[in-house]
């Protein structure tokens, strides 16, 4: 470690994330609703609220935020036209080969085992809702990580929950 007292900020990175977040027009409630959806044929008995307060303590995880800042920041800096040739082409490009955005998703997703990863791998193949809206934007703002770190965000959310109704 470089700074001998040197403490992390949760606080900050939370608030980095939400704010990130909600420039986009993602809340809570967007993963609480994308996650429920994944889940209510499954648990019946399970109550919208209750993946809005799983949502936001998914949002908790410093492991969750760590990859999550660095998502967010890339789009950004890819945005701005900051990276280098050739990475700044293949993030604003989204290209398919890439891999990156996926792998920073599903190590949120693995958080909550086999479960997340797979109800990940759905959310990333059928990019339905703001997913896909996220996807398939053209208003000059690169989302080549957000669109999956949305998803993987979800996923967990539904796996948390999955784990509790089980």
């Amino acid at each position: 470690m470089r700074t001998k007292n040197f403490k992390y900020p949760d606080k900050a990175a939370h608030e980095m994330v939400m704010n990130e977040l909600g420039q986009r027009g993602i809340t809570m409630e967007t993963i609480g609703d994308i996650a429920f959806e994944l889940q209510k044929d499954f648990y019946p008995a399970a109550q919208i609220e209750e993946f809005y307060d799983a949502a936001n303590e998914v949002l908790h995880k410093r492991e969750v935020l760590n990859n999550a800042m660095v998502a967010l920041e890339l789009d950004r800096l890819a945005t701005e036209d900051k990276l280098q040739q050739p990475l700044q082409n293949i993030v604003a490009n989204d290209s398919g080969v890439f891999g990156v955005d996926e792998s920073l998703a599903v190590s949120i997703a693995n958080i909550y085992g086999t479960i997340g990863v797979t109800n990940f791998g759905y959310m990333d193949r059928v990019k339905n809702g703001v997913i896909k809206d996220l996807d398939t934007q053209k208003d000059g703002r690169v989302n080549t990580f957000i669109d999956d770190l949305v998803g993987a965000l979800a996923a967990a959310v539904a796996a948390k929950m999955a784990h509790q109704y089980a």
